[in-house]
């Protein structure tokens, strides 16, 4: 195990773009895995291949890139690694970024299960649903990885293995969590 994690930090030193970007979209569709498997208890043989290959494109295309982008933008607008520093860009993240990039997460996974836009409009009007605290709560976790600005490498994986805690995020995409 401690050679793969050191083939991973090789990998994600020498070519962090591509890694992220492979990561997240991997670890989205484990996700959406877990989600089928665990959360809906659908079985095997009722697994949905297509959803899962739809969510890991948005792990590749979307996820992956906006945030690894995302993170470079907010080292630049927050300096520093100290603890003040790290609560200063988790208010920045969580108040500027979370929303938007939440909304149009949602309205993504919306567009490729076949959503219109009145739908995906209605599904955003909605009030928040228990993925919001639930990632605020994760969110706070990952802070010291993030003050200790040398812990990059930790922290991209902490947040690619966040990523497949989105399988409610997956369930609310794909219209599988019921409305109250």
């Amino acid at each position: 195990m401690a050679n793969l994690w050191r083939s991973y930090q090789a990998l994600m030193t020498k070519y962090p773009w591509s890694v992220q970007i492979v990561t997240a979209g991997s670890l989205v569709g484990v996700g959406d895995v877990i989600s089928q498997q665990l959360i809906e208890r659908r079985g095997l043989a009722h697994h949905n291949v297509g959803r899962t290959a739809r969510m890991m494109s948005i792990g590749f295309f979307f996820v992956g890139p906006v945030i690894g982008s995302w993170y470079k933008v907010l080292d630049r607008i927050v300096v520093g690694a100290s603890k003040s520093d790290a609560m200063k860009k988790m208010l920045v993240d969580q108040l500027c970024f979370a929303p938007c990039f939440l909304g149009t997460f949602l309205c993504i996974s919306g567009a490729l299960n076949g959503l219109t836009v009145e739908e995906n409009i209605t599904k955003l009007k909605r009030p928040p649903a228990q993925p919001t605290s639930q990632q605020q709560n994760i969110y706070l976790l990952q802070q010291p990885l993030y003050s200790d600005y040398s812990g990059k490498t930790l922290l991209e994986l902490f947040l690619g293995c966040y990523v497949t805690g989105w399988a409610w995020l997956g369930l609310l995409g794909n219209g599988a969590v019921p409305e109250d």
